[in-house]
Formats: C-alpha cells, sequence, structure tokens
C-alpha cells in the first residue's frame, strides 16, 4: 500500500464551500422533476408516467458509478468531479433543448453519467480531507444543498417556469455546472491510499477480472455490501415517494406549478433540520445508531401518509416529516459508508451511489405507476414495507467501524 499526492493546504470553510455549491446545482438538477414532474411532462408532450421511466433511465446509469470510482482512487477525486461537472451540463443542456423522447433519452443519459459520478466522488473527496470523527460534520454540512434546494433552488425554479417557461431552468443550470468544474481545476488534491500498480500488460489481459473486480469490496466484506444495501433500499423507498408526490399533489389538490414550488420550499426546511442534526450529534451519537433513528422515523411517515391524505396541509406535512428521517439516515449513512473500507474509499461510495440510484431507476418505474393505478395507500405502504427491510439489515449486519461490534 501506498499513498499519492500530500494534502496541500485547504481550509475547512472553502472545502465544505466549494463542495457545497457544486453540489447545490447537482441536487437541483436531481430533484427538479419530483415537483415538476407533470409540468415538464406536459411542456414535452408526454405523459407523467412516460417522463417518470425517463427519469428512471437517468437514475440507472448510476450502474456505471464504480467505473468512476475505480478510476478517481487512481487518478485522483478532482479529474472525475470536473468531468462528471461537464457531463451533467451537457445533458441538461441537451434536455433544455429536447423537442422529441429520444433527445430527452439522450439528456437523461448524460446527466445521470455525471450525477452518478459526481456525488460519491465528491463525499470521497471530502472524506479523504477530514478525520473520522468529523466526517459527519463534514458530509452532513453539504447535504445542506439537498437542503437548500427546496428552500431557494426549487421554489425559485418555480417561479421562473410561472414568469418564462419550463426549459429556461435546465439552461442555468448547465451554465452554473460549467462553471463550478473550473473553480473544483483550482482545489488541491487529496491524499488517496491504493495499492500498487500492477504491471501493464498484466492488467491489459486481466480486464475482465479488472471488470469484476470493480464490484469486489475485499476488506470487511459483509458489513460493506450490508450497510450499501440498506442505503439503496432506504433510498428506493424514499425516491418511491419522492418522484410521484408532485403529481400526487397537483391531482388531488390542483396544485400548480408556482405552488408546487412553495411546496418544495417547505420540504427544504424539513432537509434542512435533517442535515444540520446530523453535522452537530451524529458524530457524537455514532452513525449506526443515527442511520437507525432515521429509517424508524421514515417507517413511521410512510405508514401514517395514507391517513393524512385529507388535505393539502397534513399531507404536505408527513411527507416533509418522512423525507426529513429519511434525509437524516442518508446524510448519517454517507460517513458510515466511507470507513467500512478506507482503502477502497472511492470503489465502496460509487458501489454505495450505483446501488442507491438502482433503487431510484426501480423507484422511477414504480413510483407514479403505483400512484396511478393503485393509489397514494399503495404508494406509501409498500414503501413502508421496503424501508423495514432496510431496518433488519442495518440492525444485524452493519458495523459502526470495521473490527468495532457497531
Amino acid at each position: 500500500m501506498q499513498t499519492v499526492q500530500t494534502k496541500a493546504e485547504l481550509s475547512f470553510a472553502r472545502l465544505i464551500g466549494v463542495s457545497m455549491t457544486a453540489k447545490l446545482l447537482v441536487d437541483i438538477g436531481s430533484q427538479i422533476f419530483n415537483p415538476f414532474l407533470p409540468v415538464i411532462a406536459a411542456g414535452l408532450g408526454m405523459s407523467v408516467v412516460d417522463l417518470g421511466r425517463l427519469v428512471g433511465l437517468r437514475s440507472a446509469m448510476g450502474i456505471f458509478a464504480p467505473v468512476s470510482g475505480a478510476l478517481a482512487d487512481r487518478r485522483g477525486y478532482r479529474p472525475v468531479i470536473r468531468s462528471a461537472l461537464l457531463m451533467s451540463a451537457a445533458g441538461f443542456l441537451l434536455l433544455g433543448m429536447s423537442s422529441a423522447p429520444w433527445m430527452v433519452a439522450l439528456a437523461m443519459i448524460l446527466s445521470g453519467l455525471g450525477i452518478g459520478a459526481f456525488v460519491p466522488n465528491l463525499q470521497a473527496f471530502v472524506s479523504s480531507r477530514l478525520p473520522y470523527s468529523l466526517r459527519a460534520r463534514g458530509l452532513g454540512m453539504i447535504e445542506y444543498s439537498w437542503a437548500l434546494t427546496g428552500i431557494l433552488g426549487l421554489s425559485l425554479i418555480g417561479a421562473l417556469i410561472a414568469a418564462t417557461n419550463w426549459r429556461v431552468p435546465f439552461f442555468l443550470l448547465a451554465a452554473g455546472m460549467t462553471g463550478m468544474s473550473f473553480v473544483f481545476s483550482a482545489m488541491p488534491a487529496a491524499s488517496r491510499p491504493r495499492p500498487m500498480e500492477a504491471d501493464s500488460n498484466e492488467e491489459r489481459r486481466n480486464w475482465r477480472r479488472q471488470a469484476i473486480d470493480l464490484l469486489v469490496i475485499p476488506t470487511n466484506p459483509r458489513s460493506a455490501y450490508a450497510t450499501i444495501l440498506a442505503g439503496a433500499l432506504s433510498y428506493f423507498a424514499a425516491m418511491q415517494v419522492m418522484i410521484a408526490h408532485g403529481a400526487w399533489l397537483a391531482q388531488d389538490y390542483q396544485l400548480d406549478a408556482a405552488a408546487l414550488g412553495m411546496v418544495a420550499f417547505v420540504f427544504g426546511w424539513f432537509d434542512l433540520t435533517a442535515s444540520v442534526s446530523v453535522s452537530l450529534f451524529t458524530d457524537r451519537i455514532g452513525k449506526k445508531r443515527s442511520v437507525l433513528i432515521g429509517i424508524l422515523g421514515s417507517l413511521v411517515g410512510y405508514l401514517l401518509m395514507p391517513f393524512l391524505n385529507i388535505g393539502v396541509i397534513p399531507a404536505v406535512a408527513i411527507i416533509g416529516i418522512a423525507r426529513m428521517f429519511f434525509e437524516f439516515n442518508i446524510v448519517s449513512h454517507f460517513p458510515l459508508l466511507s470507513e467500512q473500507a478506507p482503502e477502497q474509499r472511492g470503489r465502496v461510495m460509487t458501489l454505495g451511489a450505483a446501488a442507491s440510484l438502482v433503487g431510484a431507476t426501480a423507484a422511477g418505474f414504480t413510483g407514479p405507476w403505483l400512484l396511478v393505478h393503485a393509489g397514494v395507500q399503495a404508494l406509501a405502504w409498500s414503501a413502508a414495507a421496503i424501508v423495514t427491510a432496510s431496518l433488519l439489515i442495518m440492525l444485524f449486519l452493519v458495523q459502526e467501524r470495521p473490527g468495532s461490534a457497531g
């Protein structure tokens, strides 16, 4: 084992500030379909179910995230982060220009590849810069971007769509991501432990083995894979509700784009409460314990959703509570996963992202379909069943850190 690249000077404020700004743009792009799925679908002349499937296609591109993780472990996180931002920008630019389903599909592929590579490699980059005792604080602060997406991003996008059209936000996102790719070029590189280089001829002969090795975690495998699976199931459950909630509220309560933007604003405060709580408390109470608290809270929220779908205020409130606990779960999950196999951190984080995005892919199909054909009860209680499996895996198979009792 050798360490390449020493850590150059990089202040905590700069690390978190730049990372949060870039992730805010990516998170807006990731979440834009949740409240505005019916608006964008109407603009494209597509049904909600069909566009939901294409959003699922975008998420499916996450299966290629481990390739970016292996590349980052060898070549560094920054080049991969910059390339991911540029690829996402290209996808959003094309989406804003789309006039046919094939253009939308290509745009989803490009943006999905970029998002799938960006998020886990950013988390690995930040994790490599912070000690484990401070990692939840740092990653939790970066995840403020998810909350700010609702508080600022999506609420402004709702107003922007109402004032212009649905295409303008995609052009602005593309410009912002392109700019942030150049900001990352000025960031100091991180140290990254990795195995000694193998002979290049041997590598060429064993390319199939290398492809399989992208999926192999040799250190602490049971706990690492269990952590990945638990996170993916939680993500599947939450995204099933998130991708359908805009159509749910528009269908049951006739909310338009501006009103859905205000709902996103409200949800942002729930998300911010969760992220701030992680940055303040998770390092103290333990990462695994925090994940369990988040899973249990979201489970209760999913179970109560059908009973509180009696008016727009209680419906929005219970969706917000469920996603607040999900956010607390998933943000606590990142530092827990980051230390499962530190020598393969890029691989582990991208495998986790790939598994979660597979869950999001499935949610893109199941969420809108369940809402349209079976209603809110089926949508919510299926999410409850899925997250129950996540709870059991986390409880019995995951360790806090390698060699610990959890």
